[in-house]
């Protein structure tokens, strides 16, 4: 079929085609705008009304006077202390055997000798001991052993029961040591 018709025809056409898609472009955002607007205006207007609400809320409670405690408040938080005194001075009277005391024993250690247990008690009168079970191969190790103790600072005094000396190799010793 022949194209009849002219260009300038044509032109305007086209033109024309333009401006109503630009048209419909345009009522189809505003349409999408209107109904985005009418979605979210309920939930404006209840987080504006919740946010008047709280801040009346909040303005209320600070003009309120604080309350008077009560007897049984004043009970618990007196209760609530004394627990928390006890906790407290249980720590600090707490004996904890401490990097320094076991290095202490390590550094004066025999290679040849093996220490099995190290355990440690608090006596009011004798003191914090530290008591040390192992096993030594001769009585000339475990002598040297002790000695290295002995000539120590971090050990007041250092105890070897003489029975530990009736085998006379793989010897099961058992050494008490009082801090200073």
């Amino acid at each position: 079929m022949i194209n009849l018709i002219p260009k300038e025809e044509k032109r305007k056409i086209i033109v024309d085609f333009y401006h109503k898609f630009i048209i419909l472009l345009f009522v189809i955002g505003s349409f999408s705008f209107f109904i985005f607007f009418v979605a979210t205006l309920p939930s404006y207007f209840l987080s504006s009304v919740k946010n008047n609400i709280v801040n009346l809320k909040l303005g209320t409670q600070k003009n309120e006077p604080m309350p008077l405690i009560d007897q049984q408040t004043l009970l618990v938080i007196k209760n609530l202390n004394s627990k928390l005194d006890l906790v407290e001075n249980a720590e600090k009277n707490k004996f904890i055997i401490s990097k320094k005391v076991i290095n202490a024993v390590i550094l004066k250690k025999v290679p040849n000798i093996k220490i099995t247990d190290i355990s440690y008690e608090s006596d009011s009168l004798k003191g914090k001991k530290v008591n040390i079970q192992g096993i030594a191969p001769s009585r000339e190790v475990l002598l040297s052993f002790r000695q290295a103790l002995e000539d120590g600072t971090a050990f007041k005094q250092v105890d070897l029961p003489i029975s530990n000396f009736v085998k006379g190799s793989n010897i099961q010793f058992y050494l008490s040591l009082v801090l200073e």
